[in-house]
């Protein structure tokens, strides 16, 4: 019941009074230390009351727990240092890691938890001695990697074409080379090495991938952006395309150039992944994410609408005309291809002046023009605007939550001989098994006196106004403006002459 309770409070809008609440209730917890502790308790999701303040963002109760757990190591004038517990926060240790809980909730307040501290200076320490290093020297290989694919499949196997074409449009040269004749001479072999690179890195991500997908789950994982969720999609589907040319490759299979092509394409989209560890290109990672799972996706089904209705009208318009006059319209795929082109204004108008063109022609394509090009188009760069425009207000927040998704990506990742813990082991001070993050902070007690002198100056300067005031209305009937222009500059003299106002330049100096 007590631990149902701390659960409840954590989720209080009026968090100081929660905050009292849970003071007065672990104050009657008998088992203030170990398993058996209140505070350590699990809810049905498995959060604790300290991983549920960070989950929902209560970032008052999160710094309340944060003192509670802290301890002063030592302390000489301005100069203090504290150790914070870091045994939930840190995930080096946890299954369910308190960081990436925080990038994986959907509550913008919980990311305001990254910026203070512990978890700031946790998150820095790991990226800086660890995560960045690593992060730089996985992307360099991964473009080695895509630069060896991108080779063998510049030079795959081909040869000359012998049969007879059977179609005038057909315009093949080269087809594939069987399995027997792929592996010959001396270049097929080094083409051979970098094929089993590229097929041993496919492997390698899905074996990496899998085990993650089980572990989040599906929606979880592929759904949050600032996990990389999109680019997991895109690298999965690359490591598929892989294996298949390589079984075709090795059934002799006509038509590798389909999954090839696609893996050509995921695999170097998915090198913009790897822009989240700077920080100048981390957030446009995530504007594109968004524009093109949120804002493109939208407007895909209207754009479809639209295609294949001016398609079908421009096919059945000229459907009784001779194709070789006007070949964009042959048939009703090709039509489909472009119309596309025409509503991204790729190509102009396929028209052949040189022949009489049907009168709807004219008309369904003065329509296609107006709708396509002049309204949809300038609505999605109204949308993608509007998206830019609130993903640059949050770019901060959102590459802070970037670099700490990567660094717990690495830290999983990584073997542990790697990546050490961080942080000081609680037995090197008598406080037992837990692990603790030494900061050392500076506390300027000039500061706290200029603002308690500020708030004194202040009061003055209020007071002195208010008597100005109060004498320029009981003679303001009396005396003339030449008056009261001396009298304002009289009272301005005196003014200047309070203690306030030496308060003031005293203030200015010090500053």
């Amino acid at each position: 019941i007590g631990n149902t309770v701390l659960h409840i409070l954590v989720l209080q809008p009026n968090k100081m009074f929660a905050c009292h609440m849970y003071s007065l209730i672990l104050s009657y917890d008998r088992s203030k230390e170990g398993p058996g502790s209140l505070e350590l308790i699990p809810n049905n999701e498995g959060l604790s009351p300290f991983k549920l303040a960070g989950v929902e963002g209560n970032t008052v109760m999160f710094q309340y727990l944060m003192q509670k757990r802290k301890q002063n190591l030592w302390s000489f004038g301005p100069l203090s240092t504290v150790l914070y517990d870091i045994t939930e926060i840190d995930s080096w240790a946890e299954d369910q890691s308190f960081l990436e809980l925080i990038v994986s909730t959907k509550k913008r307040e919980a990311r305001q938890i990254l910026d203070l501290t512990p978890v700031k200076e946790l998150v820095s320490l790991k990226w800086n001695m660890y995560g960045r290093p690593y992060f730089c020297f996985l992307a360099l290989f991964y473009i080695l990697y895509m630069v060896c694919f991108t080779m063998c499949c510049v030079y795959r196997p081909l040869k000359p074409r012998t049969g007879n074409r059977t179609s005038s449009r057909d315009n093949t040269v080269y087809v594939q080379k069987m399995l027997q004749e792929s592996y010959v001479e001396y270049e097929d072999e080094l083409r051979l090495v970098g094929e089993l690179i590229t097929v041993i890195g496919a492997v390698v991500i899905l074996v990496l991938e899998i085990p993650d997908i089980l572990r989040v789950g599906a929606a979880k994982y592929f759904g949050q952006t600032i996990l990389g969720g999109p680019f997991h999609i895109i690298v999965i589907t690359y490591a598929c395309m892989i294996l298949v040319t390589m079984v075709m490759r090795l059934t002799s299979t006509t038509g590798e150039v389909v999954p090839m092509s696609f893996a050509l394409v995921l695999g170097w989209c998915n090198v913009m992944y790897f822009a989240r560890g700077f920080q100048m290109l981390g957030p446009f990672t995530i504007m594109i994410q968004k524009m093109i799972f949120g804002d493109l996706m939208r407007f895909c089904w209207l754009m479809a609408v639209v295609i294949l209705g001016f398609a079908s009208a421009f096919y059945i318009i000229f459907q009784t005309e001779n194709p070789e006059n006007l070949g964009q319209f042959y048939n009703y795929p090709m039509s489909l291809f472009t119309t596309f082109e025409l509503f991204l204004t790729i190509i102009d108008g396929p028209a052949n002046y040189d022949v009489d063109l049907p009168f709807m022609y004219s008309v369904v394509y003065f329509s296609f023009a107006i709708i396509a090009t002049l309204l949809m188009l300038n609505l999605l760069i109204a949308m993608m605007g509007d998206t830019h425009w609130r993903v640059a207000h949050e770019q901060d927040e959102l590459w802070r939550a970037q670099v700490v998704a990567t660094t717990v990506m690495l830290e999983r990742k990584l073997p542990r001989c790697l990546w050490p813990r961080s942080g000081i082991c609680g037995r090197e001070f008598g406080l037992g098994d837990r692990w603790y993050l030494r900061i050392e902070d500076r506390v300027d007690p000039n500061k706290h006196k200029m603002m308690r002198y500020t708030e004194a100056f202040k009061a003055q300067d209020r007071e002195n106004y208010d008597k100005g005031s109060e004498k320029l209305e009981t003679n303001g009937d009396t005396l003339c403006k030449k008056e009261l222009s001396a009298l304002s500059l009289s009272l301005s003299r005196n003014t200047s002459r309070t203690s306030s106002h030496r308060g003031w330049e005293i203030l200015r100096r010090n500053t």
